[in-house]
Protein backbone atom coordinates (compact mmCIF):
# COMPACT_ATOMS: atom_id res chain seq x y z
CA UNK A 1 0.00 0.00 0.00
CA UNK A 2 1.47 3.20 -1.38
CA UNK A 3 1.63 5.92 1.39
CA UNK A 4 -0.92 3.92 3.28
CA UNK A 5 -1.52 2.17 6.67
CA UNK A 6 -3.76 -0.50 6.99
CA UNK A 7 -6.43 -0.24 10.38
CA UNK A 8 -7.80 -2.93 11.84
CA UNK A 9 -11.13 -2.35 9.84
CA UNK A 10 -9.41 -3.14 6.70
CA UNK A 11 -9.38 0.72 5.43
CA UNK A 12 -6.23 2.55 4.45
CA UNK A 13 -6.00 5.76 5.27
CA UNK A 14 -3.30 7.85 3.33
CA UNK A 15 -0.16 9.14 5.28
CA UNK A 16 0.61 11.94 2.88
CA UNK A 17 -2.44 13.73 3.34
CA UNK A 18 -2.44 14.14 6.95
CA UNK A 19 -5.99 13.98 7.62
CA UNK A 20 -7.26 10.66 9.51
CA UNK A 21 -10.50 9.65 10.83
CA UNK A 22 -9.24 6.90 12.76
CA UNK A 23 -6.28 6.18 14.63
CA UNK A 24 -4.48 3.07 14.27
CA UNK A 25 -5.14 0.14 16.88
CA UNK A 26 -1.94 -1.15 19.63
CA UNK A 27 0.60 0.84 16.82
CA UNK A 28 3.31 2.79 18.97
CA UNK A 29 3.20 5.44 16.97
CA UNK A 30 0.39 7.69 15.65
CA UNK A 31 -0.25 9.32 12.17
CA UNK A 32 0.58 12.26 13.63
CA UNK A 33 3.79 11.04 15.62
CA UNK A 34 4.98 9.36 11.77
CA UNK A 35 4.38 12.69 10.14
CA UNK A 36 6.33 14.40 12.44
CA UNK A 37 9.62 11.97 12.74
CA UNK A 38 9.44 12.26 8.93
CA UNK A 39 9.33 16.18 8.66
CA UNK A 40 12.42 15.76 11.53
CA UNK A 41 14.40 13.35 8.85
CA UNK A 42 13.41 15.49 5.92
CA UNK A 43 11.59 12.72 4.05
CA UNK A 44 8.17 14.16 2.35
CA UNK A 45 6.21 10.99 2.64
CA UNK A 46 6.11 7.30 3.27
CA UNK A 47 6.81 6.33 0.20
CA UNK A 48 10.17 8.72 -0.07
CA UNK A 49 11.12 6.68 2.56
CA UNK A 50 11.05 2.92 1.07
CA UNK A 51 11.75 4.58 -2.47
CA UNK A 52 15.21 2.38 -2.70
CA UNK A 53 12.86 -0.52 -2.51
CA UNK A 54 12.40 -1.79 -5.93
CA UNK A 55 8.38 -0.94 -6.96
CA UNK A 56 7.82 -4.40 -8.01
CA UNK A 57 8.36 -5.09 -3.76
CA UNK A 58 6.27 -3.13 -2.53
CA UNK A 59 2.40 -3.98 -1.84
CA UNK A 60 0.22 -0.87 -3.75
CA UNK A 61 -3.02 -2.63 -2.51
CA UNK A 62 -5.07 -3.83 0.38
CA UNK A 63 -3.67 -7.07 1.93
CA UNK A 64 -5.88 -10.41 0.95
CA UNK A 65 -7.84 -10.91 4.63
CA UNK A 66 -11.41 -11.55 4.67
CA UNK A 67 -12.79 -8.64 6.97
CA UNK A 68 -14.94 -10.85 9.37
CA UNK A 69 -11.65 -12.78 11.00
CA UNK A 70 -10.69 -12.08 14.62
CA UNK A 71 -6.87 -10.87 15.14
CA UNK A 72 -5.98 -14.85 16.10
CA UNK A 73 -7.87 -16.05 12.63
CA UNK A 74 -5.43 -13.66 11.00
CA UNK A 75 -2.52 -14.89 12.22
CA UNK A 76 -3.43 -18.81 12.52
CA UNK A 77 -3.76 -17.81 8.78
CA UNK A 78 -0.63 -16.27 8.15
CA UNK A 79 0.83 -19.34 10.58
CA UNK A 80 -1.10 -21.72 8.58
CA UNK A 81 0.77 -19.95 5.18
CA UNK A 82 3.66 -20.25 6.37
CA UNK A 83 3.80 -24.34 7.49
CA UNK A 84 3.27 -24.90 4.17
CA UNK A 85 -0.60 -25.10 3.53
CA UNK A 86 -1.00 -24.41 0.27
CA UNK A 87 -4.44 -24.07 -0.77
CA UNK A 88 -5.32 -21.96 2.25
CA UNK A 89 -8.53 -22.97 2.26
CA UNK A 90 -10.54 -22.92 5.46
CA UNK A 91 -10.84 -26.67 6.20
CA UNK A 92 -6.78 -26.53 6.08
CA UNK A 93 -6.50 -23.47 7.90
CA UNK A 94 -8.79 -25.14 10.43
CA UNK A 95 -7.11 -28.28 10.96
CA UNK A 96 -3.42 -26.76 11.58
CA UNK A 97 -3.83 -23.01 13.48
CA UNK A 98 -1.14 -22.17 15.90
CA UNK A 99 1.54 -22.79 13.62
CA UNK A 100 0.81 -26.52 13.50
CA UNK A 101 1.16 -27.40 16.87
CA UNK A 102 -0.95 -30.42 18.06
CA UNK A 103 -3.79 -29.50 19.28
CA UNK A 104 -4.00 -29.73 23.17
CA UNK A 105 -7.17 -30.80 25.83
CA UNK A 106 -4.72 -30.50 28.59
CA UNK A 107 -6.00 -28.35 31.37
CA UNK A 108 -5.42 -29.07 35.10
CA UNK A 109 -4.30 -25.45 36.55
CA UNK A 110 -2.31 -24.61 33.27
CA UNK A 111 -4.59 -22.96 30.43
CA UNK A 112 -3.77 -22.48 26.90
CA UNK A 113 -5.71 -18.99 26.02
CA UNK A 114 -5.33 -16.85 23.15
CA UNK A 115 -3.14 -13.84 23.96
CA UNK A 116 -4.16 -10.84 21.93
CA UNK A 117 -0.33 -9.33 20.11
CA UNK A 118 -0.95 -6.07 22.22
CA UNK A 119 0.46 -7.25 25.70
CA UNK A 120 4.00 -8.50 24.24
CA UNK A 121 4.42 -5.07 22.84
CA UNK A 122 3.58 -3.04 25.90
CA UNK A 123 5.10 -5.29 28.26
CA UNK A 124 8.23 -5.28 26.56
CA UNK A 125 8.67 -1.41 26.50
CA UNK A 126 11.55 -0.64 28.78
CA UNK A 127 9.84 1.30 31.71
CA UNK A 128 7.76 -1.78 32.60
CA UNK A 129 10.59 -4.96 31.26
CA UNK A 130 13.64 -2.98 33.11
CA UNK A 131 12.04 -2.57 36.27
CA UNK A 132 11.97 -4.46 39.31
CA UNK A 133 9.98 -3.24 42.11
CA UNK A 134 8.22 0.10 42.36
CA UNK A 135 9.93 1.18 45.69
CA UNK A 136 10.53 4.77 44.55
CA UNK A 137 7.21 5.64 43.70
CA UNK A 138 8.51 8.98 42.14
CA UNK A 139 10.05 7.19 39.32
CA UNK A 140 7.48 3.82 39.12
CA UNK A 141 4.23 5.98 38.58
CA UNK A 142 3.20 4.00 35.20
CA UNK A 143 4.14 0.39 37.25
CA UNK A 144 2.19 1.64 40.48
CA UNK A 145 -0.95 2.45 38.38
CA UNK A 146 -0.83 -0.39 36.16
CA UNK A 147 -0.48 -2.64 39.61
CA UNK A 148 -3.75 -0.31 40.84
CA UNK A 149 -5.62 -0.87 38.14
CA UNK A 150 -4.75 -4.67 38.37
CA UNK A 151 -5.69 -4.75 41.60
CA UNK A 152 -9.50 -2.86 41.00
CA UNK A 153 -9.76 -5.29 38.36
CA UNK A 154 -9.40 -8.57 40.41
CA UNK A 155 -11.58 -6.97 43.01
CA UNK A 156 -14.58 -6.70 40.47
CA UNK A 157 -14.19 -9.92 38.86
CA UNK A 158 -13.74 -12.10 42.51
CA UNK A 159 -16.39 -9.97 44.02
CA UNK A 160 -13.88 -8.98 46.81
CA UNK A 161 -13.35 -5.32 48.68
CA UNK A 162 -9.19 -5.74 48.29
CA UNK A 163 -6.63 -7.78 46.57
CA UNK A 164 -2.74 -7.55 46.72
CA UNK A 165 -1.23 -6.58 44.01
CA UNK A 166 0.02 -10.43 42.86
CA UNK A 167 2.24 -13.12 43.96
CA UNK A 168 4.11 -16.10 42.61
CA UNK A 169 1.20 -18.15 41.46
CA UNK A 170 -2.20 -19.95 42.50
CA UNK A 171 -0.50 -22.60 44.71
CA UNK A 172 1.21 -20.39 47.25
CA UNK A 173 -1.17 -17.86 47.25
CA UNK A 174 -3.57 -20.85 48.75
CA UNK A 175 -0.96 -21.26 51.14
CA UNK A 176 -0.03 -18.01 51.77
CA UNK A 177 -4.10 -17.52 52.07
CA UNK A 178 -4.12 -20.48 54.83
CA UNK A 179 -1.34 -18.49 57.07
CA UNK A 180 -3.29 -15.45 56.63
CA UNK A 181 -6.46 -17.15 58.08
CA UNK A 182 -4.56 -18.75 60.85
CA UNK A 183 -3.41 -15.00 61.83
CA UNK A 184 -6.89 -13.32 61.78
CA UNK A 185 -8.87 -15.92 63.27
CA UNK A 186 -6.10 -17.03 66.28
CA UNK A 187 -6.90 -20.73 65.03
CA UNK A 188 -4.84 -22.79 63.81
CA UNK A 189 -5.81 -25.48 62.11
CA UNK A 190 -6.86 -26.07 58.21
CA UNK A 191 -9.40 -28.33 56.48
CA UNK A 192 -8.67 -28.97 52.85
CA UNK A 193 -10.76 -30.15 49.96
CA UNK A 194 -9.37 -33.31 47.97
CA UNK A 195 -10.89 -32.10 45.35
CA UNK A 196 -8.25 -28.78 45.85
CA UNK A 197 -5.39 -29.47 42.90
CA UNK A 198 -2.91 -32.23 44.28
CA UNK A 199 -0.21 -29.66 43.56
CA UNK A 200 -1.48 -26.90 45.62
CA UNK A 201 -2.00 -29.24 48.25
CA UNK A 202 1.49 -30.33 48.11
CA UNK A 203 2.68 -26.59 48.13
CA UNK A 204 0.31 -26.15 51.72
CA UNK A 205 1.54 -29.20 52.87
CA UNK A 206 5.10 -27.84 52.69
CA UNK A 207 4.52 -24.55 53.78
CA UNK A 208 2.84 -25.51 57.21
CA UNK A 209 5.20 -28.52 57.99
CA UNK A 210 7.18 -26.74 60.50
CA UNK A 211 3.92 -24.00 61.88
CA UNK A 212 2.80 -26.73 64.23
CA UNK A 213 -0.82 -26.40 61.67
CA UNK A 214 -2.46 -29.61 61.42
CA UNK A 215 -4.44 -30.04 57.72
CA UNK A 216 -7.39 -32.34 57.61
CA UNK A 217 -9.14 -33.47 54.30
CA UNK A 218 -12.07 -33.72 53.25
CA UNK A 219 -13.65 -36.12 50.33
CA UNK A 220 -15.73 -35.49 47.63
CA UNK A 221 -19.27 -36.65 46.46
CA UNK A 222 -18.84 -39.62 44.04
CA UNK A 223 -21.90 -38.67 41.78
CA UNK A 224 -21.81 -34.94 41.79
CA UNK A 225 -17.51 -34.24 42.11
CA UNK A 226 -18.61 -31.31 44.81
CA UNK A 227 -17.41 -31.41 48.73
CA UNK A 228 -19.10 -33.33 50.48
CA UNK A 229 -20.38 -31.07 52.99
CA UNK A 230 -21.74 -33.16 55.83
CA UNK A 231 -17.99 -34.78 56.05
CA UNK A 232 -16.91 -31.31 56.07
CA UNK A 233 -19.21 -30.33 58.62
CA UNK A 234 -17.70 -33.10 60.30
CA UNK A 235 -14.15 -32.25 59.89
CA UNK A 236 -14.71 -28.51 61.41
CA UNK A 237 -13.33 -28.39 64.99
CA UNK A 238 -13.18 -25.37 67.21
CA UNK A 239 -9.67 -24.92 66.33
CA UNK A 240 -10.02 -24.85 62.65
CA UNK A 241 -9.08 -21.61 61.07
CA UNK A 242 -10.34 -21.95 57.51
CA UNK A 243 -11.79 -24.50 54.93
CA UNK A 244 -9.44 -24.24 51.35
CA UNK A 245 -11.61 -25.65 48.63
CA UNK A 246 -11.55 -24.99 45.04
CA UNK A 247 -13.86 -24.01 42.26
CA UNK A 248 -13.96 -24.92 39.35
CA UNK A 249 -12.12 -27.81 41.58
CA UNK A 250 -9.29 -29.95 40.07
CA UNK A 251 -12.00 -32.22 38.42
CA UNK A 252 -13.76 -29.42 36.92
CA UNK A 253 -16.76 -29.06 39.03
CA UNK A 254 -18.45 -25.64 39.65
CA UNK A 255 -18.23 -26.00 43.96
CA UNK A 256 -21.77 -24.65 45.50
CA UNK A 257 -19.65 -21.49 47.38
CA UNK A 258 -22.65 -20.15 49.35
CA UNK A 259 -23.33 -23.94 50.45
CA UNK A 260 -19.67 -24.16 51.74
CA UNK A 261 -19.50 -21.03 53.07
CA UNK A 262 -22.48 -21.24 55.18
CA UNK A 263 -21.24 -25.11 57.19
CA UNK A 264 -17.27 -23.03 57.32
CA UNK A 265 -19.09 -19.97 58.80
CA UNK A 266 -21.29 -22.10 61.43
CA UNK A 267 -18.53 -23.78 62.75
CA UNK A 268 -16.34 -20.24 63.09
CA UNK A 269 -14.19 -21.02 59.88
CA UNK A 270 -13.07 -18.85 57.36
CA UNK A 271 -13.67 -19.76 53.58
CA UNK A 272 -10.90 -19.82 51.22
CA UNK A 273 -11.70 -20.28 47.81
CA UNK A 274 -8.74 -21.15 45.16
CA UNK A 275 -9.51 -20.26 41.38
CA UNK A 276 -6.96 -22.21 38.86
CA UNK A 277 -9.38 -21.18 35.90
CA UNK A 278 -9.32 -16.80 36.34
CA UNK A 279 -11.52 -17.19 32.49
CA UNK A 280 -14.42 -19.11 34.56
CA UNK A 281 -15.30 -15.67 36.33
CA UNK A 282 -16.52 -14.04 33.05
CA UNK A 283 -20.15 -16.89 33.32
CA UNK A 284 -19.83 -18.20 36.53
CA UNK A 285 -21.03 -16.45 39.39
CA UNK A 286 -18.00 -14.33 41.93
CA UNK A 287 -17.14 -15.83 45.21
CA UNK A 288 -19.06 -13.45 47.32
CA UNK A 289 -19.65 -15.67 50.25
CA UNK A 290 -15.86 -16.48 50.76
CA UNK A 291 -13.64 -14.63 52.88
CA UNK A 292 -10.30 -15.29 50.93
CA UNK A 293 -10.14 -15.78 47.27
CA UNK A 294 -6.66 -17.14 45.98
CA UNK A 295 -6.48 -16.71 42.24
CA UNK A 296 -4.05 -17.72 39.53
CA UNK A 297 -4.50 -15.28 36.94
CA UNK A 298 -2.27 -17.82 34.41
CA UNK A 299 -5.44 -17.71 31.80
CA UNK A 300 -5.59 -13.75 31.48
CA UNK A 301 -2.52 -13.69 28.90
CA UNK A 302 0.59 -15.62 30.72
CA UNK A 303 1.79 -17.96 28.48
CA UNK A 304 2.00 -21.02 29.62
CA UNK A 305 6.11 -21.06 29.76
CA UNK A 306 6.90 -24.93 30.94
CA UNK A 307 4.78 -23.75 34.28
CA UNK A 308 5.95 -20.45 35.23
CA UNK A 309 6.11 -17.46 36.06
CA UNK A 310 2.95 -17.03 36.35
CA UNK A 311 0.61 -14.94 38.53
CA UNK A 312 -1.15 -15.31 42.23
CA UNK A 313 -3.46 -13.03 43.35
CA UNK A 314 -4.79 -12.77 46.88
CA UNK A 315 -8.04 -11.24 47.40
CA UNK A 316 -10.78 -10.60 50.51
CA UNK A 317 -12.94 -8.86 52.79
CA UNK A 318 -11.07 -5.40 53.31
CA UNK A 319 -11.37 -5.98 57.33
CA UNK A 320 -8.72 -8.39 56.51
CA UNK A 321 -6.05 -6.02 54.95
CA UNK A 322 -3.38 -5.86 57.69
CA UNK A 323 -3.02 -9.64 57.77
CA UNK A 324 -2.72 -9.75 53.81
CA UNK A 325 0.48 -10.85 52.41
CA UNK A 326 2.32 -8.93 49.81
CA UNK A 327 1.80 -5.50 48.89
CA UNK A 328 -1.09 -3.22 47.61
CA UNK A 329 -0.80 -0.04 45.82
CA UNK A 330 -2.88 2.63 46.48
CA UNK A 331 -4.04 6.50 44.98
CA UNK A 332 -2.75 9.34 46.55
CA UNK A 333 -2.19 12.81 45.67
CA UNK A 334 1.06 15.05 46.00
CA UNK A 335 1.41 18.24 47.92
CA UNK A 336 0.22 20.11 44.30
CA UNK A 337 -3.03 18.19 44.22
CA UNK A 338 -1.67 15.97 42.02
CA UNK A 339 -2.93 12.80 41.73
CA UNK A 340 -0.47 9.78 41.81
CA UNK A 341 0.19 6.10 43.14
CA UNK A 342 2.52 4.72 45.69
CA UNK A 343 2.79 1.13 47.87
CA UNK A 344 0.08 1.24 50.29
CA UNK A 345 1.39 -1.42 52.31
CA UNK A 346 4.21 -3.95 52.34
CA UNK A 347 4.35 -6.14 55.21
CA UNK A 348 7.38 -7.94 53.98
CA UNK A 349 10.37 -9.03 56.81
CA UNK A 350 12.51 -6.19 53.80
CA UNK A 351 9.91 -3.52 55.47
CA UNK A 352 8.84 -4.01 58.56
CA UNK A 353 10.24 -6.02 61.87
CA UNK A 354 10.78 -9.55 61.03
CA UNK A 355 8.32 -10.71 63.74
CA UNK A 356 5.70 -8.50 61.79
CA UNK A 357 6.15 -9.76 58.25
CA UNK A 358 2.89 -11.29 56.96
CA UNK A 359 4.85 -13.55 54.51
CA UNK A 360 8.39 -14.02 53.84
CA UNK A 361 8.36 -15.75 50.19
CA UNK A 362 5.67 -13.67 48.05
CA UNK A 363 6.58 -11.25 46.10
CA UNK A 364 5.38 -8.93 43.76
CA UNK A 365 4.90 -10.00 40.01
CA UNK A 366 5.08 -7.01 38.05
CA UNK A 367 5.85 -7.66 34.51
CA UNK A 368 3.23 -10.48 34.54
CA UNK A 369 0.87 -9.16 36.80
CA UNK A 370 1.01 -6.32 33.61
CA UNK A 371 0.04 -8.74 30.87
CA UNK A 372 -2.81 -10.07 33.08
CA UNK A 373 -3.88 -6.25 33.03
CA UNK A 374 -3.37 -5.66 29.61
CA UNK A 375 -5.58 -8.51 29.06
CA UNK A 376 -8.68 -7.70 30.97
CA UNK A 377 -8.41 -3.95 29.52
CA UNK A 378 -8.33 -5.17 25.91
CA UNK A 379 -11.32 -8.01 26.43
CA UNK A 380 -13.23 -5.62 29.25
CA UNK A 381 -16.74 -6.90 30.85
CA UNK A 382 -18.57 -8.03 27.82
CA UNK A 383 -15.30 -9.60 25.98
CA UNK A 384 -14.45 -11.43 28.92
CA UNK A 385 -17.98 -13.07 29.34
CA UNK A 386 -17.83 -13.78 25.45
CA UNK A 387 -14.59 -15.29 25.74
CA UNK A 388 -15.88 -17.67 28.94
CA UNK A 389 -19.19 -18.57 26.74
CA UNK A 390 -16.83 -19.76 24.00
CA UNK A 391 -15.08 -21.85 26.49
CA UNK A 392 -18.23 -23.28 27.94
CA UNK A 393 -19.77 -23.99 24.54
CA UNK A 394 -16.33 -26.10 23.17
CA UNK A 395 -16.26 -27.84 26.54
CA UNK A 396 -19.86 -28.84 25.97
CA UNK A 397 -19.30 -30.12 22.37
CA UNK A 398 -16.33 -31.89 23.34
CA UNK A 399 -17.72 -33.49 26.52
CA UNK A 400 -20.60 -34.36 24.07
CA UNK A 401 -17.88 -35.94 21.68
CA UNK A 402 -16.37 -38.22 23.76
CA UNK A 403 -19.26 -39.89 24.96
CA UNK A 404 -20.84 -41.02 21.91
CA UNK A 405 -16.73 -41.81 21.39
CA UNK A 406 -17.47 -44.02 24.36
CA UNK A 407 -16.36 -41.76 27.37
CA UNK A 408 -18.29 -41.98 29.95
CA UNK A 409 -18.66 -38.51 32.28
CA UNK A 410 -17.56 -39.05 36.22
CA UNK A 411 -19.33 -36.52 37.60
CA UNK A 412 -22.95 -34.81 37.13
CA UNK A 413 -22.00 -31.26 38.64
CA UNK A 414 -21.87 -28.31 36.46
CA UNK A 415 -18.34 -27.67 34.70
CA UNK A 416 -16.78 -24.86 32.98
CA UNK A 417 -14.26 -25.75 30.57
CA UNK A 418 -12.83 -28.88 31.58
CA UNK A 419 -14.45 -32.04 32.80
CA UNK A 420 -13.72 -35.59 34.02
CA UNK A 421 -14.40 -38.93 31.87
CA UNK A 422 -13.90 -42.63 32.03
CA UNK A 423 -12.67 -43.40 28.47
CA UNK A 424 -12.80 -46.89 26.82
CA UNK A 425 -9.33 -48.06 27.57
CA UNK A 426 -6.91 -46.29 30.05
CA UNK A 427 -5.90 -43.06 29.96
CA UNK A 428 -2.04 -43.19 29.19
CA UNK A 429 -2.49 -45.39 26.43
CA UNK A 430 -5.35 -43.12 25.21
CA UNK A 431 -3.11 -40.96 25.57
CA UNK A 432 -0.19 -42.52 23.68
CA UNK A 433 -2.18 -43.24 20.60
CA UNK A 434 -3.71 -39.59 20.49
CA UNK A 435 0.03 -38.01 20.30
CA UNK A 436 0.88 -40.54 17.64
CA UNK A 437 -2.22 -37.89 15.60
CA UNK A 438 -0.77 -34.88 16.90
CA UNK A 439 -2.89 -34.34 19.77
CA UNK A 440 -2.73 -33.58 23.34
CA UNK A 441 -5.08 -36.01 25.57
CA UNK A 442 -6.50 -35.23 28.92
CA UNK A 443 -4.25 -35.40 32.24
CA UNK A 444 -4.57 -38.73 33.38
CA UNK A 445 -6.00 -39.01 36.96
CA UNK A 446 -4.55 -42.22 38.14
CA UNK A 447 -1.60 -40.26 40.10
CA UNK A 448 -3.88 -38.78 42.36
CA UNK A 449 -7.04 -40.54 42.10
CA UNK A 450 -6.55 -43.88 41.96
CA UNK A 451 -10.08 -44.77 43.13
CA UNK A 452 -11.59 -43.60 40.22
CA UNK A 453 -9.51 -46.25 37.80
CA UNK A 454 -7.07 -45.69 35.12
CA UNK A 455 -9.20 -44.86 32.56
CA UNK A 456 -9.79 -41.91 34.86
CA UNK A 457 -8.83 -38.56 32.96
CA UNK A 458 -9.40 -34.57 33.09
CA UNK A 459 -10.11 -33.09 29.51
CA UNK A 460 -10.18 -29.20 28.72
CA UNK A 461 -11.40 -27.08 25.35
CA UNK A 462 -10.69 -23.78 25.46
CA UNK A 463 -11.33 -20.82 22.52
CA UNK A 464 -7.99 -21.85 20.80
CA UNK A 465 -9.38 -25.78 19.61
CA UNK A 466 -11.19 -26.07 16.57
CA UNK A 467 -14.39 -28.23 15.80
CA UNK A 468 -12.00 -30.35 13.56
CA UNK A 469 -9.50 -30.97 16.23
CA UNK A 470 -12.05 -31.94 18.60
CA UNK A 471 -13.67 -34.26 16.04
CA UNK A 472 -10.36 -36.00 15.55
CA UNK A 473 -9.61 -36.46 19.35
CA UNK A 474 -12.57 -38.03 19.26
CA UNK A 475 -12.63 -40.42 16.64
CA UNK A 476 -9.23 -41.35 17.92
CA UNK A 477 -10.91 -42.40 21.50
CA UNK A 478 -13.29 -43.97 19.92
CA UNK A 479 -11.08 -46.20 17.41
Amino acid sequence: MTGCVLSTDNRSYDLTTRNWEFFMRYLPKSPADRVEMLDAIGVPSIDSLFESIPAEYRLTRDLDIPRQHSESEVLDRFRAFAGNVASGDAAELAAAPASRLFASFLGAGAYRHYRPVVIDSLVQRGEFLTSYTPYQPEISQGTLQALFEFQTMICELTGMEIANASMYDGSTGAAESVLMAVRVTGRNGCVVARSVHPEYREVLATTVQHQGIPIAEVGYVRETGRVDLEALAAAITSDTACVLVQSPNFFGTIEDVAALAKVAHEKGALLIVSIAEAVSLGVVKAPVEADIVSLEAQSFGVPVGFGGPYCGVIACKEKFLRQMPGRICGETKDRNGKRGWVLTLSTREQHIRREKATSNICTNQALVSLMVTIFMTVYGKQGMKELAEQNLAKAAYLKSALEKAGAKALFSGPSFNEFAVALPASAESVNAKLLGKQIVGGLALGKWYPELGESAAIWCATELVTKVQMDAAAEAVKG
